[in-house]
């Protein structure tokens, strides 16, 4: 926000609230890192997790990919509005991609909406806010291209140990079943140098563990004609003290090149992890999809990377049911599965996203149709990844200790961490005090289908500046006086990392 944008933000008394709630991928995810610190900027404070609408400020950070999105988004707001008509002052703002979207169709058929922002904007929120309160009526701002790259807004991030790092925002790609290049824009790269000094601020600040984050994230590079940008990136990660893990977030098999390969597997705190979405296994339907690979290019990197990071641990997205699939095409898809045995996949029933190519196509799939496919392909990849955990029982191995991914750790008396291929797995608590962002040597004894144990004593336990940057935070947090402004809030879980962070909607 600018100085001048500043000045019409006025002070808001330590009684306000905010609520933000996140739909859709990881880009939202992190952007509402950034509305919260904006928020938090201005002197709101968090509303408790349970407040549910009990705010004096409800964002939400919308998504636009599913046919249903606005249906949702629609029913969410009418369970706002007499909780809004009861409490004075209430202010709800909806921003993100259906947002960017619907523009003006939000106030019209909620009229209840005090602001409505875009995905461009997003750090215009406090001012839109004060500007609604000031002049009664509802504020809707849409910018049309980027106004600043969001990793120069404040930023309330929900975990001490991890963290996001934009490097690029937008898509040139071209996917007859995706919106996003339409609502965020065409790739903008951010500067290399502006990058590595928010890493070695995150690490100073006590952060171990970093996932790269991009619509396109290995296609990075473009806007200048580096094509080896990305690879410069990883390796120029590896030089960072202090920073133990690397992850990044969603690359495109057309961008996948070998010397991205080769720095992951010469870089030593680059994770033997990737997420690389594939959609389908049929090149009839990848070319309907306007995907820039067919089955032979995907399957070919994934050999490639296993050639040069043998342990690595690979995941992808799939979508069924896409206009003009036949059982042929399915069974292409069934056939790729079976051969690149994910580690884990993230399926997806075709649904219609309003605005692309795909949702006005021929051959639109019956519902029954696709639950059928839907359903052999997940009992397919369940069978393969547990087989792929079951290859892990015996290895000792080094986990980072995550908060809020074991909902069963309290009765189980476990601890829960990742490993270094993002591997969940339950562990035995120690005696000794274990705290999120330290480090675990474990020994594998049990696999399932989406998670391993460590049923034995703890092998090792190394205590670190995230697990102090952890203790820290939630000391801060814990002796908060009530009603004061911008301290330290409690954290929740953070939020996982790229396995876990797969897009949700096919759209990389």
């Amino acid at each position: 926000m600018s100085s001048s944008d500043r000045s019409q933000a006025v002070d808001v008394q330590e009684s306000k609230t905010y609520e933000v709630r996140t739909y859709g991928c990881q880009m939202n995810v992190h952007d509402s890192e950034r509305l919260s610190g904006l928020l938090e900027d201005a002197g709101y404070v968090r509303a408790p997790k349970d407040a549910d609408g009990d705010a004096d400020v409800v964002v939400f950070n919308t998504c636009a990919v599913r046919e249903n999105a606005d249906n949702r988004l629609y029913g969410n707001l009418g369970r706002l509005a007499p909780m809004k008509t009861k409490r004075p002052g209430m202010q709800i703002a909806v921003g993100g991609c259906l947002a960017q979207k619907d523009r003006d169709t939000i106030v019209k058929r909620a009229p209840w909406v005090d602001v409505v922002f875009g995905t461009h904007n997003i750090g215009k929120l406090p001012v839109l806010l004060e500007r609604a309160r000031v002049q009664e009526e509802a504020q809707v701002e849409i910018a049309e291209s980027l106004e600043a790259f969001p990793s120069t807004l404040p930023t309330r991030r929900e975990s001490a140990y991890a963290a996001w790092v934009s490097i690029s925002v937008g898509c040139n790609n071209t996917c007859t079943f995706c919106i996003v290049p339409a609502l965020r824009g065409k790739e903008k790269d951010r500067r290399t140098g502006d990058i590595l000094a928010e890493i070695e601020a995150l690490v100073g600040e006590g952060v171990s563990e970093i996932t790269l984050l991009g619509q396109n994230v290995n296609a990075y590079g473009s806007d200048i004609g580096d094509r080896e940008a990305f690879s410069k990136l990883l390796r120029a990660c590896g030089g960072i003290e202090g920073l133990e893990r690397v992850r990044f977030t969603s690359p495109h098999p057309r961008d996948f090149t070998d010397d991205v390969i080769a720095a992951m597997a010469e870089t030593p705190n680059v994770m033997p992890q990737l997420h690389m979405p594939m959609q389908s296994g049929s090149d009839t339907v990848l070319k309907a999809m306007r995907r820039s690979y067919r089955q032979e290019r995907y399957l070919g990197i994934i050999e490639k990377v296993r050639a040069g990071i043998p342990h690595a641990a690979i995941t992808t997205d799939i979508i069924v049911g896409f206009p003009g699939e036949t059982e042929e095409d399915f069974e292409q898809t069934l056939h790729a599965v079976r051969e690149a045995r994910f580690a884990q996949a993230f399926t997806f029933q075709y649904s219609k996203r309003p605005g692309t190519p795909a949702a006005t196509m021929e051959g639109q799939i019956p519902k029954k149709v696709v639950q059928e496919r839907y359903e052999r392909l997940v009992a397919l990849q369940e069978e393969i990844s547990w087989d792929e955990n079951k290859k892990q029982v015996g290895r000792t191995l080094e986990l980072m200790v995550a908060e809020g991914e074991g909902r069963k750790d309290g009765a189980t008396h476990r601890l829960s961490g990742r490993a270094p291929d993002n591997r969940l797995v339950h562990f035995t608590k120690p005696d000794e005090d274990v705290r999120p962002g330290d480090v675990v040597t474990v020994g594998i004894t049990y696999a399932a289908p989406h998670h391993l144990l460590a049923e034995g004593a703890v092998l090792n336990v190394r205590r670190t500046r995230a697990g102090d940057a952890w203790e820290k935070r939630n000391a801060a947090a814990a002796a908060k006086p009530a009603g004061v402004m911008l301290g330290l809030p409690k954290i929740g879980a953070p939020e996982p990392l790229p396995v876990a962070a797969s897009s949700g909607c096919g759209c990389d």
